[in-house]
């Protein structure tokens, strides 16, 4: 019994994050509320393997890390981002906001009912990642100094993407050593892609560091599919 307090523990940490991030946004503290996105990132990625360590795992401990992730990865992002600019876009920010909250609930949804069948690859963009994806831009944009609200659409427009991307059938590598091929070119692509972030946020290096990671594999993925679909490899 006392073997699983340990995972329980970084389940619920995972949770308790998510909470401190929405707290945080809604006090006016959006960077906090960005790292406390990060933060919970690293709880859910600790508590699985701690999980499977302590031979502990089940499935009552799967339901809740899915119900802690929605709150971390899907709401708070969501609250963040439309505090951070959406809510220039008046009633339409609402939407892309809970737009996005609800691609990630369904995205949970699929990889709990598709765990026996999808092996290898992640279909469509886990919930973490699409989270992280607005958590670490929204802290590149504050360190580097840049305004969102100067890009016009352009960042509601990339949180829908992001959200339809979790819900889409596009696949992305799970880097464990097998199932999805991942080809020169789109290796290659994300590189540039990877420098070009570097080369923007510069003036926030560490910022733009952490953003290059997440903002690189979301496109990844797009590219990496469309060439396996044109190869006729794409299951």
């Amino acid at each position: 019994m006392y073997k699983s307090i340990i995972p329980n523990m970084l389940t619920s940490s995972n949770l308790v994050f998510g909470m401190c991030s929405i707290i945080s946004t809604f006090s006016g503290d959006l960077f906090m509320g960005s790292v406390f996105i990060l933060a919970a990132l690293v709880a859910d990625g600790l508590d699985g393997r701690a999980a499977r360590f302590f031979c502990v795992s089940s499935e009552m401990g799967k339901e809740m890390d899915s119900l802690c992730d929605l709150v971390s990865f899907g709401v708070a992002p969501g609250m963040l981002a439309y505090i951070f600019c959406l809510r220039e876009f008046s009633y339409f920010g609402w939407f892309v906001a809970i737009f996005f909250a609800l691609c990630g609930a369904w995205r949970l949804a699929r990889f709990n009912v598709n765990t026996s069948v999808v092996h290898g690859y992640f279909m469509g963009l886990a919930i973490p990642s699409g989270g992280c994806f607005v958590a670490t831009s929204t802290l590149l944009f504050m360190q580097a100094g840049l305004e969102p609200h100067s890009l016009g659409w352009v960042y509601p427009v990339v949180m829908l993407l992001v959200g339809y991307l979790m819900v889409s059938q596009v696949h992305y590598p799970d880097f464990k050593g097998k199932g999805e091929k991942i080809y020169l070119v789109s290796k290659l692509f994300a590189a540039i892609v990877f420098i070009s972030i570097l080369f923007i946020g510069r003036e926030a290096i560490l910022y733009a560091l952490l953003f290059a990671v997440f903002g690189t594999y979301a496109v990844f993925g797009i590219l990496n599919t469309l060439i396996s679909i044109m190869t006729g490899k794409n299951g």
